[in-house]
């Protein structure tokens, strides 16, 4: 099955967004611009149509087919990701104690930074338990950007 990709231009950088009939596999930031769509699946154009929505405010949750690509633990806390309201925060331990084992916060730490569909799968609402934010592979400014733009 072949692997599609399509761009869009967000107000805190460029995204690659990959998928196929399966569904999206990746919602990336890239440090710089893309070289342009030709042809773009429609699948892809559903993806990029909801997050430039959620980027102009419009959209509060995403109704795309995602195909996650990971270990089963990973996938587990991918999902419980998807769970956190548009909105809202929840810290590492949160998450960890609502899959049942309050040690495994580094563990949490370590799928989140790996999440490969960002947005869609919301790793920036997860937070310390202090409230600062920690932890974000594609920076602690955009981190910041999504969260304020969520308020």
């Amino acid at each position: 099955m072949s692997l599609h990709a399509a761009y869009i231009d967000s107000p805190i950088g460029w995204i690659e967004i990959k998928g196929n009939e399966l569904g999206v596999s990746s919602v990336l930031f890239l440090e710089n611009m893309p070289k342009k769509n030709v042809d773009v699946h429609p699948l892809l154009k559903n993806v990029a149509a909801q997050l430039e929505e959620y980027f102009a405010g419009k959209r509060t949750f995403f109704d795309v087919k995602i195909n996650l690509e990971g270990s089963d633990f990973q996938k587990n806390v991918w999902r419980k990701l998807c769970e956190i309201p548009f909105g809202k925060t929840l810290s590492y331990l949160d998450i960890a104690l609502a899959l049942g084992d309050k040690n495994a916060t580094r563990a949490i730490g370590n799928a989140n930074g790996k999440n490969p569909i960002s947005i869609i799968v919301p790793c920036h609402r997860v937070i310390g338990k202090s409230g600062k934010l920690v932890g974000y592979a594609c920076g602690l400014s955009r981190k910041q950007w999504l969260i304020h733009h969520e308020k």
